[in-house]
């Protein structure tokens, strides 16, 4: 856990030399002391206070790579934040946020958030930031994306959920580098989901049928705990959500995936919705996983932007490496064929034991297909793009792989910067059988 400085350390000068600043405690005005750190601070928190606006001459500031303003009262991207040379990254979720002005693009930008704003609109000039990988818009009143942000060849990671769009963007299936996308919540995908739903048996699990326990795992979009499921004497885990918005979409949404996805070997079986609770707060009851199974890997670093870190001394057997790669490619043909998009295929999404058994989790960026089969087509082969990530990521962790060359050549049709080459999740897994050891 971050370490919060205070405002009288700052301005005693004892924090001279320190990289990373994180300052909360109520502000309504910059301070003037921080630029005292201009030749060491890279990192600058100054997320839940409550400022609407930063100093002009904030690029005095010129190791600045990251900036977070989460929860404070800015009405726009301030225009400043383009002339710091430096910055690469750039936060500002769950403000009120109605413009975001060309100037206040960075050419070095990679990352930009701005989840849980009033944007209606995004500056063409988005499609100048060449080496743009992540952009989380979630939570916004945006109908369309300016056609010129199909020059970012770059972008792999796009939150567009909980907006007003009524269909996709045809260049958004022709994205080189695309993998990652999160489109639930809006009207081109409400229908699909309310379909997918209504012929849908959905076990209530009344809350006063649980006794809580303890807490077993916490992510974007929930808290999980164990508990006693007294109508089965069982225990299970119960997935508590936050709030009514997370970075990837709406608890709504998740729990319908969740629930359309149905039963397979790869997911983490889901009892029922939970009902009843006290404060009327969203969740689900899954079955309790054995405790031997645990995260693949973490979440993606400020450094590493988009791909996750693994233990430096993770090695995995060719059989493991192999078991992890053919589960995970049964597991996405199968949400594809229940017309799901899983939206966050990532190793940190992973459960897996020393055997190589896995499972799928997390279906908080997950998206209803649409109903034109080519377009589900064209999605399901961004999504092996995240296959091929992770593909790469278990290979480069495997020594002595017998078939290297077979599934080296895999890898990099999944990963094929000409979209439409890639093979679909059906044929990685037969590809995958023929090389069971």
């Amino acid at each position: 856990m971050k370490t919060m400085h205070t405002l009288s350390s700052l301005r005693a000068g004892e924090l001279a030399g320190i990289q990373r600043l994180d300052l909360g405690c109520g502000l309504t005005e910059f301070p003037h002391e921080i630029f005292d750190l201009a030749d060491s601070l890279e990192i600058l928190n100054l997320s839940a206070n409550a400022l609407c606006d930063l100093p002009h001459d904030l690029p005095r500031l010129h190791k600045l790579r990251v900036i977070f303003c989460s929860d404070n009262r800015f009405t726009r991207v301030p225009p400043v934040l383009g002339q710091c040379r430096n910055l690469e990254m750039i936060g500002f979720k769950a403000n009120q946020i109605e413009e975001l002005p060309a100037a206040a693009l960075p050419q070095k930008l990679r990352w930009l958030i701005l989840t849980d704003n009033r944007l209606r609109e995004l500056p063409a000039q988005l499609g100048n930031c060449a080496q743009l990988q992540k952009l989380m818009l979630t939570g916004n009143r945006l109908s369309h994306l300016p056609h010129e942000l199909a020059r970012c060849t770059r972008l792999e990671l796009l939150r567009i959920a909980a907006n007003d769009f009524a269909q996709l963007p045809e260049w958004l299936f022709t994205l080189p580098r695309l993998a990652w996308l999160a489109y639930s919540g809006n009207p081109c995908s409400d229908a699909r989901e309310a379909a997918a739903l209504q012929h849908l048996h959905i076990t209530h699990v009344d809350w006063q049928s649980l006794t809580m326990q303890h807490k077993l795992g916490e992510g974007a979009s929930g808290i999980i705990y164990r508990a006693h499921h007294h109508a089965d004497d069982a225990p299970v885990a119960v997935k508590i959500f936050k709030g009514a918005l997370t970075s990837d979409g709406l608890p709504r949404s998740e729990k319908a995936a969740s629930i359309a996805a149905g039963a397979h070997p790869g997911l983490i079986p889901v009892i029922g919705k939970l009902s009843a609770h006290p404060e009327a707060t969203p969740g689900l009851v899954m079955s309790l996983i054995d405790p031997a199974f645990i995260n693949l890997a973490a979440p993606p670093s400020l450094e590493s932007c988009t791909r996750d870190i693994y233990p430096p001394q993770l090695r995995f057997t060719p059989s493991s490496a192999l078991n992890i790669a053919l589960g995970i490619a049964a597991v996405a043909e199968h949400l594809h064929a229940q017309g799901i998009n899983h939206g966050d295929l990532y190793a940190h999404n992973i459960l897996w034991d020393d055997d190589g058994d896995c499972l799928l989790g997390d279906f908080g960026a997950a998206s209803f297909l649409p109903q034109n089969a080519q377009q589900a087509e064209a999605l399901q082969h961004l999504e092996v793009r995240a296959y091929g990530c992770l593909l790469e990521e278990l290979l480069e962790r495997c020594d002595e792989f017998p078939d290297v060359a077979a599934i080296n050549k895999l890898q990099r049709r999944c990963a094929s910067a000409e979209v439409n080459e890639r093979p679909l999740f059906a044929e990685i897994r037969r590809e995958l059988e023929t090389m069971v050891l």
